[in-house]
């Protein structure tokens, strides 16, 4: 276990995830091809702890927002997930699920426990794009996991990432190198704040997830990197993830901290907007 520098969070490393989540190799339900897949949950339903049941067996346990788990190898099959309060007895009564969650061999996954954009506690079954980098290119996405508006993400001054809504995403392929970024309400072009230079890791894929409630002013962000997307041999690491997140590399919150800050800022305004709009 080890903290943050930058907020104090918890991040909850590999080696800490795949004990966790041991109990998920044991039994898939029914396999969907041979060959492994690798999995991730993220929590990310503020102010809630919870524990984690896959296949009415106990996995995780004391779970904490912000927090991610894993990442694991699993033999391709379905899971049973539910989510019940921490140290709840059993998974009789969840405040997730259960649902069903295929992996298929070869797949590489982040399970999203949030809320959907009415405020009410959903999961999300979310496939990584961990396919190969073009030379000289890097890979960013971003995913909507909050009780919030939708948002427009701005490069060079033209929208990049249109609408952005609960719970999808938007992968985008750049060149690696700093690109000048902004973020808009939804609809529009002029932004709320920045631009900001933010540099693009060639060969990662940097995942941003805007999660937590506007309503309830707890709105936060995580960041997930997946590096070795350029060919490289010997496989393809899920690096760690959690409120904020670093790699051995230069991936992580130094990489992309002007992007998610720009997100976090243009959601609050156009929530704010809103709030004032309806006071008049």
């Amino acid at each position: 276990m080890r903290t943050s520098p930058i907020t104090g969070r918890r991040v909850v490393g590999t080696a800490v995830g795949a004990l966790a989540l041991a109990g998920l190799t044991a039994t898939p339900a029914f396999a969907s091809g041979t060959g492994d897949a690798t999995v991730s949950v993220l929590h990310a339903v503020p102010d809630t702890p919870v524990d984690v049941y896959v296949n009415d067996e106990l996995t995780i346990d004391d779970f904490q927002p912000g927090d991610l788990a894993g990442p694991l190898t699993l033999p391709a099959g379905t899971y049973s997930v539910a989510i019940v309060a921490a140290d709840a007895e059993d998974a009789s009564e969840p405040v997730i699920g259960p649902a069903d969650v295929p992996v298929e061999a070869g797949g590489n996954y982040t399970i999203v426990a949030h809320l959907n954009a009415d405020g009410e506690p959903t999961a999300t079954p979310f496939a990584n794009d961990v396919s190969t980098t073009a030379a000289g290119e890097g890979r960013l996405t971003v995913r909507h996991t909050a009780a919030a508006p939708a948002v427009d993400v701005l490069a060079g001054g033209t929208a990049v990432v249109s609408g952005l809504t609960n719970p999808n995403e938007e992968v985008l392929n750049l060149p690696a190198g700093t690109i000048s970024a902004a973020v808009a309400a939804a609809g529009t072009t002029e932004p709320v704040i920045g631009p900001a230079d933010v540099n693009v890791a060639e060969g990662v894929n940097t995942i941003v997830y805007a999660w937590g409630s506007l309503e309830d002013d707890n709105l936060d962000l995580a960041i997930q990197t997946i590096d070795g997307l350029h060919g490289a041999p010997g496989g393809v690491n899920s690096g760690q993830a959690g409120l904020v997140a670093t790699n051995d590399d230069t991936t992580g919150w130094a990489v992309f901290g002007g992007a998610l800050a720009l997100l976090a800022a243009a959601l609050g305004v156009t929530t704010v907007a809103r709030r004032r709009a309806a006071q008049r």
